[in-house]
């Protein structure tokens, strides 16, 4: 460490990197010291140089912090992969699990357990690595499930690249994420992300890429004004965006999601009252748009849906009262997506009620593959759409 920070002022940024940086390295340790001490006096900015960081564990972001790179130049490239199975049972509340193999893992790096009954949606548990004794890792988050050793119980070094637990007035901004999703194992959305936010508020990402992470590429949950703006999410293998569990007031703007395994924007429950505006979803290995448990009140203004491979717009089946009601639709080309089977421009399940279509475009181009402009499930009412949407 150089030690100048302490004699900066606090509007300064501290900046990491470069020999001749605050925090000089270009490690994710780097980034959480410079992130610490701008906690310590009160919050600030960090400035990351261009070149490739080595991220062994994520950087957790601290209230009224400003994480900036230096241009798309700024990458942040996920560690290879690393799994053990478990010798001994991990049981909820533990802070600690015994491996067959500690080898591959170090003090900083990020965890994630499981077992084969307990590794989807909230199930899974994720760390930072604090200490290691012999084939024990000692971990900083208390386990949220038992996990079974002999119910393929597995700790790996999955983890998000950045995160924001229970912060507040973040801006993280300029810099690339590489997952390096080929060398990595697969980490669900609910718990982690390129860049992952929990009971986050008021927190801005701007001029962002995220790219071939083995999950969803930016995922918010349990948050209130989360804003996103001309960010690129590509090649990862879940979905581009995830918002979710109760995510309201989120703002997305201008950004291209493409190329991803799922959606490009998996919208779960209770999204309300966002705004989802010139956005680019295409690509996607399913859909543009997923949206079902109660995700109402939204409005998705001139995107663009195209060649995504099954549906532009996915509404999911959910029991009367549950759906996405009262969203609204306006202005958005929804053309060429699906495959040589089936196609749909709009694909709507279940009970989804109130949705107001203006102005759009959903059309096939003369690719054959969207086949169907709008379908309609016999339990969707208050569907209306205008002379302009050309289905």
């Amino acid at each position: 460490m150089n030690g100048n920070h302490v004699l900066k002022s606090r509007k300064q940024p501290i900046t990491v990197g470069g020999p001749d940086s605050d925090f000089p390295g270009f490690t994710s340790q780097a980034i959480q010291s410079a992130v610490e001490a701008a906690s310590r006096s009160g919050g600030g900015g960090v400035l990351l140089d261009k070149g490739i960081f080595r991220m062994d564990g994520p950087v957790r972001l601290v209230d009224g912090l400003t994480l900036q790179g230096s241009g798309p130049e700024t990458v942040l490239r996920k560690a290879d992969g690393f799994r053990s199975r478990f010798t001994l049972d991990a049981d909820y509340g533990e802070l600690r699990a015994e491996v067959e193999d500690a080898s591959g893992f170090r003090v900083g790096m990020g965890l994630q357990i499981f077992d084969d009954s307990q590794k989807y949606g909230w199930d899974e548990s994720t760390a930072v690595v604090t200490a290691i004794e012999g084939n024990v890792l000692h971990f900083d988050r208390y386990l949220v499930r038992d996990y079974e050793a002999d119910n393929g119980g597995t700790v790996t070094n999955a983890c998000s690249i950045i995160e924001g637990t229970e912060i507040g007035h973040v801006l993280i901004s300029d810099l690339t994420i590489d997952g390096n999703k080929a060398a990595n194992g697969p980490i669900g959305g609910c718990r982690a992300g390129g860049i992952y936010l929990y009971k986050a508020n008021n927190c801005r990402i701007e001029r962002v890429s995220v790219l071939d992470f083995n999950g969803d590429g930016i995922s918010w949950q349990i948050t209130e004004n989360i804003s996103l703006h001309r960010c690129v999410v590509r090649r990862c293998a879940d979905s581009g965006l995830h918002p979710g569990s109760g995510s309201l007031y989120s703002r997305v703007t201008e950004c291209d999601c493409s190329d991803n395994g799922r959606a490009g924007l998996f919208i779960c429950w209770r999204v309300q009252h966002g705004d989802f505006s010139r956005n680019t979803f295409s690509g996607n290995g399913e859909c543009g748009i997923s949206i079902g448990h109660k995700d109402s009140d939204n409005l998705f203004d001139g995107n663009e849906f195209r060649g995504n491979a099954k549906s532009g717009i996915i509404f999911r089946p959910e029991k009367t009262g549950n759906g996405a009601n009262r969203n609204i639709w306006t202005n958005n080309v929804v053309e060429d997506n699906g495959n040589e089977q089936s196609g749909y421009g709009i694909y709507a399940e279940g009970a989804s009620a109130d949705n107001v279509f203006r102005g759009n475009a959903i059309r096939d181009t003369g690719t054959n593959l969207q086949k169907t402009g709008v379908w309609l499930a016999d339990h969707v009412h208050g569907f209306t759409f205008d002379g302009g949407d050309g289905a």
